[in-house]
Parts: C-alpha cells; sequence; structure tokens
C-alpha cells in the first residue's frame, strides 16, 4: 500500500464513528470466522496476532469462545484501535497497538495464529502481505484471515457499466488468485461465500459504505459528475439495491 493509500484508508477508518450501526455482513463474518478458529488445536495459551481490528467483532467473537492466550491487537487507524480497546476493556495478556499490516512488523513474534477479518483487501499486493504473515507463525501456527474477492460489489459495477462508465471500487483480486498462491502452505482451499446485503436505495447504500469507512476509491478513479453518479444510483435502484460481498476465507499453516 503506497503512503497516500495508506493515508486515504487510515483517514476514512478514523471517521467511521458509525461502523459498529452499519456494519451487519462485517459483523457477521467475523462470527463465521471465529467458529473456525475456535474449532482450531490451538495451545492452551497461545500467541496471537490480529490484523485489522476495527472495532472488535473478531476480537470479542474469539473472546466469547473461550480462546485466551497472549494477545497483540493491532489496526492502521488509532481511532479503531481504541474503539476495540473500549469495546473488550484492559486485561493482562491484551496488547493493543497501531499497525500497518502490509508493510510493518508486528512487536512481538512468532505467533501461534494471526487473524484478520475483511481488512486486508485494503492492501496493495494481498500476495505478499500474506508470504510475511507466514514467516510470523511459529512451527503449528495457523493463519486464518477473511478478504473480499473480485466478485465484489459487482451489481454497483454493472450499474456503472450499463451507463458506460467505470465505478472506483477497488479492484479486489481474482478467487483463483487465492487458490493459487502458496498452496502448499494452506491448510485446505480458500473458500468463497457470497453475502448479500439489501438497501433501501443508492443513497442509503453510498451512506452505508461511508459510515463503515468503506468508501476509499480505487486510485487514479475520478468522482463522477453529479448527473452521471444520479443515472447509476438509478440503474443501482432499478436492479434492487443489494449488493453482494464475495467473501474469501483463506487458512496457511506452518509445518510443526
Amino acid at each position: 500500500m503506497s503512503s497516500a493509500s495508506r493515508d486515504a484508508v487510515r483517514r476514512a477508518f478514523a471517521l467511521a464513528e458509525r461502523y459498529d450501526s452499519h456494519a451487519r455482513v462485517q459483523r457477521a463474518v467475523a462470527e463465521a470466522l471465529a467458529d473456525r478458529i475456535a474449532a482450531l488445536p490451538l495451545p492452551a495459551c497461545p500467541r496471537v496476532l490480529e490484523i485489522g481490528c476495527g472495532t472488535g467483532f473478531l476480537t470479542q467473537a474469539l473472546r466469547d469462545r473461550g480462546i485466551g492466550g497472549e494477545w497483540w491487537i493491532t489496526d492502521i487507524a488509532p481511532e479503531m484501535v481504541e474503539r476495540c480497546r473500549a469495546r473488550i476493556g484492559e486485561a493482562p495478556g491484551r496488547h493493543f497497538a497501531v499497525l500497518d499490516g502490509e508493510h510493518g512488523t508486528p512487536p512481538q513474534g512468532p505467533f501461534d495464529l494471526i487473524c484478520s477479518s475483511l481488512a486486508m483487501q485494503w492492501f496493495d499486493d494481498q500476495g505478499a502481505a500474506i508470504t510475511r504473515m507466514l514467516d510470523w507463525l511459529a512451527p503449528g501456527g495457523h493463519c486464518l484471515f477473511t478478504t473480499l474477492g473480485q466478485g465484489s460489489f459487482a451489481e454497483w459495477r454493472a450499474a456503472h457499466a450499463a451507463e458506460g462508465l467505470e465505478a472506483g471500487t477497488p479492484g479486489f483480486m481474482p478467487v483463483a488468485r487465492f487458490a493459487a498462491l502458496l498452496p502448499a502452505r494452506q491448510a485446505v482451499p480458500p473458500e468463497v461465500t457470497a453475502r448479500i446485503e439489501h438497501h433501501a436505495g443508492a443513497a442509503a447504500f453510498l451512506h452505508a459504505l461511508k459510515a463503515i469507512g468503506a468508501r476509499t476509491p480505487a486510485r487514479r478513479h475520478r468522482p463522477l459528475a453529479p448527473a452521471a453518479l444520479r443515472k447509476v444510483m438509478r440503474r443501482f435502484e432499478a436492479g434492487g439495491a443489494s449488493v453482494t460481498y464475495e467473501v474469501v476465507t483463506c487458512h496457511y499453516t506452518r509445518a510443526t
């Protein structure tokens, strides 16, 4: 992620003060990921690194499932770190820190578990980031994360295309690239789940994206003129005003 991109993402999430009330898909994805993690044969007192904690959906879900140990809970936005801290509270073994998950280095390691829920899609090079993360695993450790695939927001992009325009949504990685990335280190092939979110209209969709800090456009995208945007919004509403989140769940391990 370039310096400008990191700053844009950090600012967007810093301003997302109503994140929890709009992040329905994010909450559901975090709960599902926590179920998978809770089924792992982790040590009795694991060393855990969470990347992109946000307001703490995954952090809380894992705590609710009895995952203890020594935790390093991180996010690129200091404001999100503080919101997560406020949600789950201070306790021995909980360390909160600001960390650029794509280029930064975690404060401690190695880790028995590295986890992240719907944060890594904001990285410029997810493949390189995953390779780095796997070096932080302890022998026998697990790295599980969810991210968004190329099919996300297909309905919004289709509304643009119908008007001869291009949407500013980021170019998320295709699932095939995840499947081809370090297959020997994958515990299982990537799993893809489509989650549909329904909105009252295009304005509600855009408002929800802003509320969760997800309106950072693709680089070099130029905002549409108001008249063009209104046409896209009408197209989107004519199609039902629903959007698909293509959620990709990946699970990597390090051999003992």
